[in-house]
């Protein structure tokens, strides 16, 4: 039997074609006649999630900066740490830079660097030190609560798209 190989230029459908168009007079068995292409849903993946910081970053020039957007952290964000020199003389400094790796947009900022992080109120690194624990182990921003008061349970959204919700 022949093999062919599939190179990311050329399609499924485009082999299958050309197998169809084949002369049908040759001594291999012919592989049954492929199902008819459905339409899948595939699954999707997000990859970053939204936040709001429940105090805000000040930067230079007096601006508040509350809303941005994190990103799943890699093998390689979670290893990189480990070799930077700030980190070995001080294992604190490790969720500076990897928050700084992760944040993707902080406002109108899309250079988010270990800096800025280090000029964060505790407040919201702690709250983004949970955040990135909550999407990289399970993969979103929801949590059960319960009432002290009532008892009932309910789901929140940690990214705190108004606020009062972070």
């Amino acid at each position: 039997m022949r093999r062919r190989t599939v190179t990311p230029g050329a399609g499924l459908e485009e082999v299958l074609d050309h197998l169809a168009a084949a002369p049908a007079g040759r001594e291999e068995t012919a592989a049954p006649a492929p199902a008819p292409a459905r339409t899948r849903e595939r699954d999707t993946l997000q990859t970053e999630f939204a936040f709001e910081l429940p105090r805000g970053y000040v930067d230079d020039e007096g601006q508040v900066h509350r809303s941005g957007t994190m990103r799943l952290a890699t093998a390689r964000d979670e290893l990189r740490p480990q070799i930077d020199l700030r980190v070995k003389e001080n294992p604190a400094y490790l969720s500076v830079v990897l928050l700084s790796q992760v944040i993707t947009q902080l406002g109108p900022l899309t250079d988010v660097h270990a800096g800025i992080v280090e000029r964060m109120y505790a407040t919201d690194v702690a709250f983004l030190q949970d955040f990135y624990r909550r999407i990289n182990s399970e993969g979103h921003t929801h949590a059960a609560v319960t009432c002290p008061l009532c008892h009932g349970s309910f789901e929140v959204d940690l990214s705190g798209g108004r606020l009062g919700e972070s």
